[in-house]
């Protein structure tokens, strides 16, 4: 990569990974890491926080001797939509309680920091707010669930 990007590096690798494998040219076990340096021009590190963004999302899962590999089946939407879909799935209205962390990543099978992430996201586009020791509740429904 010629310069670096605002967005940071890892993430737009892991959109374009993402993009490759949603093409369905990505089928079975990704390039190894080293290749994917190669292809990128970046370090390992790049490339490894790249994949764990993949697998928050559920898109790729390591497999042992392997390397990674797609995620076949299942629900193949971002973390950030699940979550925000909770809010509709689960008919929570403005003001109820969102679901905790550890339930949230009990529920998605992902880790709390990936949690953490699109819960910022979430309070940042004003889906939910948190009151210290209270948890966090429903500030506004998504445009998804808003019915005419």
């Amino acid at each position: 990569m010629p310069e670096a990007s605002p967005r940071g590096t890892y993430l737009v690798i892991a959109e374009s990974l993402r993009s490759e494998i949603e093409a369905g040219e990505g089928s079975g076990a990704l390039p190894s890491e080293a290749e994917l340096m190669n292809v990128h021009g970046v370090s390992r590190n790049t490339i490894r926080r790249a994949l764990k963004v993949l697998e928050a999302d559920s898109v790729v899962e390591s497999a042992p001797g392997i390397g990674w590999r797609v995620v076949r089946g299942g629900d193949r939407r971002s973390l950030a939509e699940r979550m925000t879909d909770v809010i509709t799935e689960d008919s929570l209205s403005v003001g109820d309680t969102y679901p905790s962390e550890a339930k949230l990543c009990e529920r998605f099978g992902a880790s709390r920091t990936a949690v953490r992430r699109v819960l910022a996201q979430m309070e940042g586009h004003g889906l939910l707010s948190t009151v210290h020791g209270k948890g966090r509740t429903v500030r506004a429904l998504p445009a998804s669930a808003i019915r005419p």
